[in-house]
């Protein structure tokens, strides 16, 4: 599944709900991203959250606790440069 599918996924449990039975009935999905997978259990394991109140508190600990390979390019960002008043790094020419 992508990650645009987790919110779909985790809208369907009753909530509150359990760190544990959300592993036991989805924990073998698979969570493709940019660099590889991911097992939704093994990622839920990493929240540190025993229960969830709803399905955006589910979601939202899911899609911080994703691995450093879900990232894509680490430390990118596609942003405007800050204004010229606030301090910056040196520009870099790619």
């Amino acid at each position: 599944m992508t990650l645009a599918r987790i919110p779909d996924l985790l809208e369907r449990p009753t909530y509150p709900v359990s760190t544990e039975t959300l592993r036991e009935r989805y924990g073998d999905a698979r969570i493709d991203h940019p660099n590889g997978e991911e097992r939704l259990g093994d990622v839920l394991a990493r929240t540190g959250v025993d229960e969830f109140a709803d399905a955006d508190e589910a979601t939202t600990a899911v899609y911080a606790a994703l691995g450093r390979a879900a990232v894509g390019r680490v430390g990118y960002s596609d942003r405007d440069p800050a204004p010229a008043d606030v301090g910056t790094r040196d520009p870099v020419s790619f």
